[in-house]
């Protein structure tokens, strides 16, 4: 786990070495293990290390092969890394480390842009070839790795962290309308290739793409995923199911087990993530590591679920250690946590896994995490009403349920300039007209699954785990356990108020107590209720000069969110207030 940059301006004189240097130095949280450059033929490759497996020198990147002619930086962790060294060493590829990252390397010598197909894991990577000149970057199939990527004529720079990105300087970071409308109406959710600035765009999940040096380039997206029942598995019993599932994720995660350091659990005291330390304890692990984090409550809404981790931690006997935040220590850390966002996201979620990630850093460089159950095995309060739903009213009755504002509404509160269209509206229905599953249930689990997922709950925990130099591993996302849970019947996910047939497998391994507690989450309630000190910190941030000279929002509907912050929820429960704030605080907090 690490992270990497570097620009690619093939027949450029300029040296880029410099520009590289600053943007691996803005990694460094990501890899406080080590760090390099090397430049060659127009293309100057950064990088930082977090050392998980192949403790040595050995296994330092950039990686250079003299030999194959490639140069490499990646970021992420390769699970089958060791059986696909076994597999290349039979077609008489010789190692130099005991690295994931030289079977990247090699892997890619020997099958080219498939090599990706071979990978089970989370990755991103970048790959020149010397003789031919050209650059290729990949990102795994969930997009659980990022790669922000700014292109101008004769040069491309690209980075695992969008503020990285921008030390290559000469970079177009206005605001734009497609993301902003994205921003305020999908939940904050931006789909690739769009970020908030128009000169940076994502590199999309499951694509490999070509840089040629006469400029050209070509992508293919190497994998897609299929929901809907198969019609030879439509006799499967629900019972059976349910072994499938509990089977796909035992070795889901045991394969997130492979490193050479001692590997924790986030435990947050939810069916996910204490699923995941029972499946440990059932594979004979003992003095697990957990970890849990607690805050003040708010407007009479606790802000812990401790007594659900406890509880597993006893049951278990793992080593758990609880984290408590106090009202004033998250107010004070908020600008930190900020500064720690690749992109602005509007989950109370993100303090949480910041402070957390942060006393877990002290003991451990990886944990295991629970992120992706509920988008793929239909945990959420939208997934049942889409049941009744008929398929030409699917993408309303899926926007209603989840968007946080119409377009109405969005025109009346950004600035005349950024009001162009209802890019977030268009993008739901053109999903739920793609052949992406039978029914409406199945096309929404694919499209949160897809989009969702990626651009929120799998990019908080990169970003905040990264952030303290923490590589936090997610079994729910296993691409094959997610092609099983693809194939399960819709109404086995939503049944009983969502994700049944995991609840089901789980009552194997884990206390019943768990599994059928009310839906929590990470409560930060200081942030939903907004009053007292964290009003003011909100007030002071829309009132800022920066604020009022950026002109994004319009005066008026700030002022109405301000009046009484808790009249302005969201359907899903968030604040219209802080959805706002958060993003003026996030461009001041990148000097944007």
């Amino acid at each position: 786990m690490c992270g990497f940059a570097g620009i690619y301006s093939p027949g450029s004189r300029e040296s880029m070495v410099a520009r590289v240097e600053r943007m691996v130095r803005r990694l460094a949280p990501r890899g406080p293990d080590g760090e390099g450059v090397v430049t060659r033929n127009g293309v100057a490759l950064g990088h930082r290390r977090l050392k998980i497996i192949d403790l040595s020198e050995h296994a330092q990147q950039p990686m250079v092969d003299a030999d194959l002619g490639l140069d490499l930086v990646f970021n992420g962790c390769i699970y089958n890394y060791r059986e696909l060294r076994e597999e290349l060493k039979g077609k008489g590829y010789r190692f130099f480390s005991h690295s994931d990252t030289e079977v990247v390397l090699k892997a890619y010598h020997a099958w080219g842009t498939d090599c990706v197909k071979h990978f089970n894991g989370m990755f991103a990577f970048a790959i020149h070839e010397r003789d031919s000149g050209q650059l290729v970057l990949a990102r795994d199939r969930l997009g659980i790795k990022p790669c922000y990527i700014a292109e101008r004529p004769g040069r491309i720079a690209f980075a695992s962290t969008l503020p990285a990105l921008l030390e290559a300087g000469e970079i177009d970071t206005s605001i734009d309308p497609v993301a902003l409308n994205h921003y305020m109406s999908f939940h904050a959710v931006v789909p690739p290739p769009h970020t908030l600035l128009k000169g940076v765009r994502k590199l999309p999940p499951a694509t490999i793409r070509v840089y040629q040096p006469d400029g050209t380039e070509e992508s293919e997206t190497y994998w897609h995923l299929k929901v809907g029942t198969r019609d030879e598995e439509r006799s499967v019993t629900a019972e059976e199911w349910q072994e499938r599932v509990l089977d796909g994720l035992r070795q889901a995660v045991r394969r997130r087990m492979v490193a050479d350091v001692p590997v924790g659990v986030l435990l947050s005291g939810g069916l996910d993530s204490s699923l995941i330390v029972g499946l440990l304890a059932e594979q004979g692990q003992s003095g697990l590591s957990t970890f849990s984090v607690g805050f003040e409550e708010a407007g009479g809404e606790k802000g812990d679920e401790f007594q659900y981790s406890d509880l597993i931690a006893e049951h278990f006997q793992t080593n758990h250690h609880q984290i408590r935040v106090p009202s004033s220590k998250l107010l004070e850390t908020l600008p930190e946590t900020f500064s720690a966002m690749s992109e602005p996201m509007v989950s109370y979620d993100n303090i949480g896994f910041y402070l957390l990630s942060k006393e877990v850093s002290k003991h451990l460089k990886v944990v295991q995490s629970g992120q992706g159950a509920d988008e793929v095995f239909g945990g959420y309060h939208w997934y049942p009403p889409l049941l009744d739903s008929e398929a030409t009213a699917a993408a309303t009755d899926y926007s209603r349920l989840f968007m946080d504002r119409d377009f109405a509404e969005y025109s009346q509160a950004v600035a005349a300039e950024y009001v162009e269209s209802d890019y977030a509206s268009e993008f739901i229905r053109q999903r739920f007209a793609r052949p992406d599953g039978d029914s409406p249930v199945d096309k929404a689990l694919h499209m949160d699954t897809t989009v969702m997922l990626v651009d929120d709950p799998v990019k908080r925990v990169d970003n905040m785990t990264m952030a303290w130099g923490l590589e936090a591993r997610v079994p729910f996302l296993d691409h094959e356990l997610l092609e099983l849970a693809g194939r399960v019947p819709a109404e086995l996910k939503v049944r009983d108020e969502g994700k049944w047939v995991l609840k089901e497998a789980a009552r194997q391994v884990i206390p019943h107590g768990v599994i059928d507690r009310p839906k929590g989450y990470f409560p930060v309630p200081a942030l939903k209720y907004i009053e007292g000190p964290y009003l003011d910190f909100v007030r002071d941030a829309l009132s800022d000069q920066r604020a009022v000279n950026r002109g994004l929002f319009q005066r008026d509907y700030i002022d109405h969110l301000l009046d009484n912050p808790k009249d302005h929820i969201t359907p899903l429960r968030g604040s219209k207030l802080w959805q706002v704030a958060l993003l003026e605080l996030w461009l001041q907090s990148h000097a944007l």
